[in-house]
């Protein structure tokens, strides 16, 4: 059975593998890796028969692509929303840090061809979630990058969520049969939580990930007096696409949208 908790570190260039097609994580279908880039420093993608996207995690950099050139910044993943360069297969990627930078690289399969686009902030905007609802202690804001409504053609989804501080996500307890991975990061770098894939329980931490795989429940959960950012990441089935609707919530569980705390 292949792992579904990880606590990477990033190598002498800079690189931190999270899953790939082979390695221990392989459940995923998805090739997801977070780059260290130095001022100066440049990175180049080119998938032939993969989509890739390239996030901005913090810093500033200039995204090159199909004769485009953008240069873009983000303090940091709790003040400032999302830059996402989306790609299909053999469209080739340059990323140029302008300053110490971090991006996150998510790819997969897929032989299907769409546009290019560059996600700005604006374009996945903030919205809080489950505001008052079970004792008012799963509010979080979450925003979509691309999903299958904004890119049919995609084999991914790509979006982040920001916990309120001692706050639960993902809940009520929920589970869909598509793969999907979360990267935690959180404020300071003593901070915590709990993530659920099932009935294991692991500690959380900055740049730890879950990999959950399809069928399993999975909430989470951040510590009081720290925030928490998850990137969360869906990998589609053929013929059986995730959908904002697909949240198939645990049945024990339900009772819980009618009742007061």
């Amino acid at each position: 059975m292949s792992k579904v908790f990880g606590y990477p570190v990033f190598d002498g260039t800079g690189e931190m593998i999270l899953t790939t097609y082979d390695n221990d994580y392989k459940e995923m279908r998805m090739d997801i890796r977070v780059y260290r880039l130095k001022q100066g420093e440049t990175r180049n993608f080119d998938r032939e028969g993969e989509e890739t996207a390239v996030l901005l995690l913090s810093g500033k950099i200039t995204y090159e692509w199909e004769g485009n050139r953008e240069t873009v910044s983000r303090k940091d993943v709790f003040t400032e929303g999302p830059w996402c360069l989306h790609v299909c297969g053999g469209k080739k990627v340059k990323v140029t840090a302008e300053e110490a930078t971090e991006i996150l690289v998510q790819c997969t399969q897929n032989e299907r061809l769409f546009a290019s686009r560059l996600h700005a902030p604006e374009d996945a905007p903030w919205g809080y979630s489950s505001v008052g609802k079970f004792g008012n202690v799963a509010k979080r804001r979450v925003n979509t990058i691309f999903d299958h409504d904004i890119c049919p053609e995609s084999n991914m989804v790509l979006g982040e969520v920001l916990n309120d501080r001692g706050n639960w996500s993902g809940y009520l307890p929920h589970r869909h049969p598509q793969p999907e991975t979360y990267l935690f990061k959180f404020d300071r770098p003593e901070g915590f939580g709990a993530s659920f894939v099932g009935d294991q329980v692991f500690k959380s931490v900055n740049n730890s990930f879950s990999a959950i795989p399809g069928g399993e429940l999975h909430p989470q959960a951040v510590a009081p007096g720290f925030q928490m950012y998850t990137c969360w990441m869906i990998r589609h089935l053929e013929g059986n696409p995730w959908l904002q609707t697909d949240r198939c919530e645990d049945e024990r569980y339900v009772w819980m949208h009618d009742a007061e705390f």
